[in-house]
């Protein structure tokens, strides 16, 4: 039988009342992202379905067990897309998961964050609590703005039941172009060209060469193109889905994945082993054994920010909190899951 709303909702509850920890699962794709946790699975892939679809209007409404390739599929037919280019990590991803994961791919830096695409969700609580957050509109203002809240949570504030989304028109033409540029002058590059208005809406270094996509017209492509130099590359969107998915040669190695974030204009991190950059260098992929605490150092002096991606279990896969910070979360955690019985431990061992 299909789960509804008022089946989820009971099994919140009497778990709630039973003390009884859950582990909130849908395609099951991104089960590798953050701390690996021991407690009885609330599937969630059933309780799919578009709800609404207005493409003049450039949103959608749909459920969380909704599969990502099936509103790909739907809004494609009306030549639109997700405009934070969600991956997948498997064909049962689902669009829960990608909103509670928060990962954005190649087109983050031009098209903005999952929050950023974020109209209005409606979620159970801890207590079993059906709520509403947000709308259709991006000019809503009417309370809090809880529905972003849920992006990145990774499912500890809330179970999320339906989510609306902005979408963007496709472009009308894409082309990628490869430059061997070293990982110094291809950073210091990226950030001059953020700076003008070439319409590169992607940029990846695999630690050889740059590739930089460019959107819009034929004849804007061709000028930018003239501008920046490099030589075409074939299947464009191939290509970029491939560094989305992480099945780029790039990502290869089988030393633990690190996904740090620091300011684009950082010089390379001295932290040994293969890395990838994208966003403009904003975001690095370094495959490296170098011990967490080191990394960790060399991305704080760096301004950033470090979280293994992929890898053996650590106790702290994120960043670890400031004490002060900390007490906001797990207020905000007992706010919503009083018990704290939603993917507990999922994204820190302190809640």
């Amino acid at each position: 039988m299909t789960d509804t709303k008022e089946t989820i909702a009971a099994r919140i509850r009497d778990a709630a009342r039973h003390k009884t920890a859950l582990q909130l699962l849908g395609g099951n794709t991104k089960a590798f992202y953050g701390r690996s946790i021991q407690a009885t699975p609330l599937c969630l892939a059933d309780y799919s379905g578009v709800v609404e679809y207005e493409p003049s209007e450039l949103y959608i409404t749909a459920r969380c067990g909704t599969p990502l390739t099936a509103i790909e599929q739907i809004i494609g037919e009306e030549n639109q897309m997700l405009p934070f280019e969600p991956p997948h990590f498997g064909t049962t991803a689902t669009l829960g998961g990608a909103i509670a994961a928060g990962l954005a791919g190649p087109g983050r830096v031009s098209s903005g964050t999952v929050r950023d695409s974020m109209l209005g969700a409606e979620i159970i609580n801890g207590k079993g609590e059906y709520l509403c957050f947000g709308g259709k509109v991006m000019k809503n203002v009417a309370g809090y703005d809880v529905s972003r809240l849920m992006c990145g949570a990774l499912g500890t504030l809330g179970v999320l039941m339906s989510v609306t989304l902005r979408l963007l028109p496709k472009p009308q033409c894409e082309q990628t172009v490869v430059i061997a540029e070293a990982p110094v002058d291809a950073i210091h590059k990226m950030n001059a060209w953020a700076l003008t208005p070439m319409p590169i809406t992607a940029t990846f270094h695999d630690g050889k060469s740059l590739y930089v996509r460019l959107t819009g017209s034929s004849s804007t492509i061709e000028k930018c193109q003239d501008e920046i130099g490099g030589e075409r590359i074939e299947q464009s969107e191939l290509f970029w889905i491939r560094v989305r998915e992480q099945t780029h040669e790039a990502f290869a190695s089988d030393a633990p994945l690190w996904r740090i974030q620091v300011p684009p204009s950082t010089d390379p991190l001295d932290i040994t082993g293969p890395c990838a950059m994208e966003w403009n260098g904003a975001l690095r992929w370094h495959a490296t054994h170098t011990d967490a605490s080191t990394i960790r150092e060399v991305t704080r002096q760096a301004g950033g920010q470090a979280c293994q991606f992929r890898g053996p279990a650590i106790e702290h896969v994120f960043n670890p909190l400031p004490s002060a910070l900390l007490k906001i979360h797990q207020r905000l955690k007992h706010a919503f899951d009083p018990e704290g019985i939603l993917n507990p431990g999922k994204m820190y061992p302190q809640f």
